[in-house]
């Protein structure tokens, strides 16, 4: 049964038409559904298509939106469309320029790799292009309208006020299991591309020298990187550092913000990314950050204040740094504090709402 729109809300006509295309959970429909959680008070909206929406009521067709958009507001301003992903925009142009609606196109781009040319050519037909950090905005054909970086609920990741014991009530790992005084932690799917045999080889050339840390690598593992993930296990357990560094498995997602926040140290080294929203929620929690140069992490992390940030896919820096953190409790918690305090101040969900809002509103 699909959703109808009250037009009987004259004093609330809709001005913002969100895609929504991808029927399974991601990264983009996260992001997309909490700017929206705020997002809904500051301009009518709706969200084209069902998928894994919490407010049904928010939900509209295509068909709908056809029909919805083929008259401007009643103040005489257009409707805009905003996409997130290449099969969004293909939606648009075709609601644009195949069935007349009278809307604006905008598309928010966070991938850093080179597009191809049907992609270009629908970044073309957009009336804004927002970059979501200054890395992607190298990658797109001509420079974006704006740059709005991405935000998080600072609300939901939160720093614990006594990370020691944070550590020691986490059910993370077995009750019985000896956990160290503090934890350092990899989280994200098990597999090459995120860097986490960078991880675990540093874990297992400095843990012997610093006893009080225990190391987890958070995440599922589906079953083409199941041979990576046991050669990983394989040497940690030969490096005799089994209770040490150990693989949690997937966790639900409801308990990350939990582990986020009693973790003293959070490590993401991946090959690329669009932007790495894993960061940001650490430093929220309260926990230093050890990042490679990937996605928006050398723009959100201040060198030494924050954590660091290091080459993609080198090992030897990945252990001096990691070295340099584990070897100062004090800093690292200092570096967790100011972390929390960067995020609450710049990179909050509230004010990228706000500051999308506010951008939308102009191209009517």
């Amino acid at each position: 049964m699909e959703t109808v729109v009250d037009q009987g809300a004259s004093d609330k006509e809709i001005e913002l038409i969100l895609g929504n295309s991808k029927r399974n959970f991601s990264g983009i429909t996260s992001t997309m559904l909490q700017v929206v959680s705020y997002q809904k008070d500051m301009i009518p909206l709706r969200i084209m298509g069902k998928n894994n929406l919490t407010d049904p009521s928010l939900a509209i067709s295509f068909w709908e939106v056809v029909k919805l958009c083929q008259q401007p507001l009643t103040n005489g301003k257009f409707r805009i469309f905003h996409a997130r992903r290449v099969d969004e925009m293909i939606q648009g142009v075709l609601l644009k320029y195949i069935f007349g609606a009278k809307i604006k196109l905008v598309f928010s781009s966070a991938a850093q790799r080179k597009r191809a040319k049907f992609t270009c050519w629908l970044t073309r037909r957009m009336d804004a292009v927002i970059a979501m950090s200054k890395a992607s905005a190298r990658y797109l054909e001509h420079p974006p309208t704006t740059i709005i970086y991405h935000g998080i609920n600072t609300n939901a990741y939160t720093a614990s006020a006594d990370k020691l014991q944070a550590w020691q009530a986490l059910t993370l790992l077995d009750s019985t299991q000896d956990k160290g005084k503090r934890g350092i932690a990899i989280l994200g799917r098990v597999r090459k591309q995120k860097g986490v045999h960078l991880f675990v080889l540093s874990c297992i050339s400095l843990l012997k020298d610093y006893p009080d840390y225990t190391a987890v690598i958070v995440g599922g593992v589906a079953p083409k990187h199941a041979k990576f993930t046991q050669e990983l296990r394989d040497m940690v357990a030969k490096a005799g550092l089994s209770e040490r560094i150990i693989f949690t498995g997937e966790q639900d997602f409801a308990d990350i913000p939990k582990i986020f926040s009693s973790l003293s140290l959070v490590v993401a080294l991946s090959d690329n990314e669009g932007f790495g929203l894993t960061i940001l929620e650490a430093m929220s929690s309260g926990a230093a950050v050890l990042a490679s140069e990937a996605g928006a992490w050398p723009e959100v992390i201040r060198q030494g204040v924050d954590g660091y940030v290091v080459p993609i896919n080198d090992l030897a820096a990945v252990k001096d740094k990691m070295a340099l953190l584990l070897s100062d409790e004090n800093k690292l918690a200092q570096m967790g504090e100011a972390g929390r305090q960067r995020i609450k101040e710049h990179y909050s969900v509230e004010r990228e709402a706000k500051e999308l809002t506010n951008f939308l509103k102009t191209l009517v």
